[in-house]
C-alpha cells in the first residue's frame, strides 16, 4: 500500500475538474481580546489585522488547485466587494471564474470570524457572523449555468458539486447536472448538504457524507463501522450511486462500491481545526479519480489530505508534497530497507528537502567481516541517509567469476538490512553502479581507500553536481577474497 499511495500521489498530474457549487468568502478578523466589556460580559477585541480566505466550493477549489489540479469555478456570486475579493483570490492561485456568474440582488455568502489572540499568540474563535441567501436561483440563472455546464462537460476529466444548501443546487438542477453527466461519460461527486432527503444526488458516481449528514440522511446514527455498512448500502440502493464514502472523523472512511464494502482507517491526530476537513478529502478523491486512481486509493490518499488538514488553523490548503511528506515520515522504517530504485527515489528527495545528506557506496559484500563493519559505520559518519548499492548475483559473476557469489543476493541484502549504518539497500544488475548513481543523487560518495588509484566511478558526476567523494580507510588483512581462500584451503575433516 505505501509504496503505491507514494508513486500514484507523485503522479496525479493536472486533471481538469469541472466544479460546481456555493463559492463564498472567509473573513477572518484578528485581534487581542485582552479585557472584558464594561458595557456587557464580552471580551473586547483589538482589531489587528483582517485575512480573507476562500470558503465553501471556492476552498475545495483551492484544495484541488494545490494538489495540481486545473479547476474552473461554476456558481453564483453578488455583485459586491466580496465577490470581487473571492475571485480574486480564485484567480490568483489559477482558477479559472468565468463562469462564476453574477446575481445582482444577492450578497455573496461570506462567514466573518472573529479572532481573538490570548497574549497574542493562542488562537479563539470568538464569533462568527454570515452574510447569505438561501433562496432557489431565478430560472434564468438556472438555464444560463446549465448552458455553460453543457458546454464545457466534454472538456474536463470529472464534475465535482459542493452543496452546502445555499440555494443553488435544487432538486431539479442537480438532476440534470447528474443525467447531463452520466450522458456525456463523466463522472459526478457530490458532497452533499445537511439535509434528510437524498433523492436530488440519485444516480451520482460518488457521494461522501460525514457521519452526521449520513445519520440524518438515513435515519439512525452511525456510531460503529457496522452502522457505516448499513448506511452505505442504503444510500446506495436507495439513490442508485456507484460509490458511497462517509467520512468518519478519526476513524478513517467507510466505502463501499459494488465491489467493495470496508472501513478505510486512518491515523489519529491532534486536531487543532475541522473547518475546510471535508472540502479537503473532496478535493483529494476528485483529483485522485479524475487522474485514474481507483476509489480505495483515492480514499486512502483523502484520509491522510484530511488529517494533515484539521492540524491546521481555519480553512488550509495541503501539498503533493506534504502527502508526500506524511506518507514517508509515518511509513519511516516500518517497510524494510531493501527497495526498489523507484521507491527510494521520492523518499531521498524528501530527506533532501529536510536538508538532511545523502551519502552513496556500493559493492557485492558476499562475506561479511569486520572490514565491512568498519567501513558501512565510515559511510554513516560521512552524512545522514546511506544508501548502499548492493551488486546482484549476475553482476557480482561478472566482477569475481563464476564461482562468486557465495552468498546470494537474497541473503546478503538481509544480512546488510540488520545493520543499522544502513538506511536503504538497491540491488542493481549492472557490473558499475554510475547508472544507479546518477538517479541516486548522492551528496557523498564513499569508497575505501584502495580504490583511490583506480578510478573511482561516480567521481565526476556526484561532483559536478555539488557533491563530494570520500575515501574510507581500510581494516589491513580483512576481504572477501581472503576470507573465502582461507575457508577453501582448511581441511575437510
Amino acid at each position: 500500500m505505501y509504496e503505491n499511495l507514494l508513486k500514484t500521489v507523485t503522479n496525479l498530474g493536472s486533471p481538469k475538474i469541472l466544479l460546481i457549487g456555493d463559492f463564498m468568502l472567509d473573513v477572518y478578523v484578528y485581534g487581542d481580546a485582552l479585557r472584558i466589556s464594561p458595557e456587557a460580559p464580552v471580551p473586547i477585541l483589538k482589531v489587528k489585522n483582517t485575512e480573507y480566505s476562500c470558503g465553501g466550493a471556492a476552498s475545495v477549489a483551492m484544495d484541488m488547485l494545490a494538489l495540481g489540479a486545473k479547476v474552473s469555478c461554476l456558481g453564483i456570486t453578488g455583485q459586491d466587494k466580496n465577490a470581487e475579493i473571492l475571485k480574486e483570490l480564485l484567480k490568483k492561485a489559477g482558477a479559472d471564474t468565468n463562469s462564476l456568474i453574477v446575481v445582482p440582488d444577492r450578497p455573496t455568502t461570506t462567514k466573518q470570524r472573529l479572532i481573538g489572540l490570548a497574549q497574542h499568540r493562542h488562537r479563539q474563535q470568538l464569533m462568527r457572523m454570515d452574510s447569505e441567501s438561501t433562496e432557489h436561483l431565478p430560472e434564468q440563472t438556472y438555464s444560463e449555468i446549465e448552458r455553460t455546464y453543457n458546454k464545457a462537460l466534454a472538456d474536463f476529466d470529472v464534475v465535482c458539486l459542493q452543496d452546502y444548501n445555499k440555494g443553488l443546487s435544487s432538486k431539479v438542477f442537480c438532476k440534470k447536472l447528474i443525467e447531463t453527466a452520466k450522458q456525456a461519460g463523466k463522472k459526478i461527486l457530490i458532497d452533499p448538504a445537511s439535509i434528510n432527503d437524498y433523492s436530488k444526488y440519485t444516480g451520482a458516481a460518488l457521494i461522501t457524507p460525514n457521519r452526521q449528514e449520513t445519520s440524518m440522511a438515513v435515519g439512525f446514527d452511525i456510531e460503529s463501522e457496522e452502522d457505516a455498512k448499513r448506511a452505505a448500502e442504503k444510500l446506495s440502493a436507495e439513490f442508485g450511486v456507484e460509490a458511497v464514502i462517509i467520512t468518519l472523523d478519526k476513524s478513517g472512511a467507510y466505502l463501499h462500491t459494488k465491489d467493495i464494502s470496508e472501513l478505510v482507517p486512518t491515523r489519529e491526530r491532534n486536531v487543532y481545526d475541522v473547518t475546510g476537513a471535508g472540502d479537503m478529502v473532496l478535493a483529494m478523491l476528485a483529483t485522485a479519480l479524475a487522474s485514474g486512481c481507483d476509489y480505495k486509493t483515492s480514499v486512502q490518499l483523502a484520509n491522510i489530505a484530511g488529517g494533515i488538514e484539521v492540524e491546521k488553523f481555519g480553512v488550509a490548503t495541503v501539498t503533493v508534497d506534504e502527502i508526500v511528506n506524511e506518507i514517508i515520515s509515518v511509513n519511516r522504517g516500518k517497510t524494510g530497507k531493501i527497495r526498489t530504485t523507484d521507491a527510494v527515489l521520492t523518499e531521498l528527495d524528501w530527506y533532501k528537502k529536510q536538508g538532511e545528506k545523502i551519502v552513496f557506496t556500493n559493492g557485492c559484500f558476499d562475506v561479511i567481516h569486520r572490514g565491512h563493519i568498519e567501513y558501512l559505520k565510515f559511510c554513516k559518519e560521512q552524512g545522514d541517509v546511506v544508501v548502499l548499492g548492493l551488486n546482484s548475483d549476475s553482476s557480482v559473476k561478472q566482477i569475481k567469476g563464476p564461482e562468486r557469489p557465495i552468498n546470494n543476493q537474497h541473503d546478503r541484502a538481509a544480512v546488510l538490512a540488520a545493520m543499522e549504518s544502513i538506511d536503504y539497500i538497491i540491488i542493481f544488475d549492472e557490473p558499475d553502479p554510475l547508472k544507479l548513481i546518477e538517479r541516486v543523487k548522492p551528496d557523498i560518495l564513499v569508497k575505501g581507500k584502495d580504490w583511490e588509484d583506480k578510478g573511482i566511478i561516480g567521481r565526476e558526476f556526484v561532483e559536478a553536481n555539488g557533491g563530494k567523494v570520500v575515501l574510507a580507510p581500510l581494516v589491513e588483512g580483512k576481504s572477501s577474497t581472503d576470507t573465502i581462500n582461507k575457508m577453501k584451503s582448511m581441511p575437510n575433516e
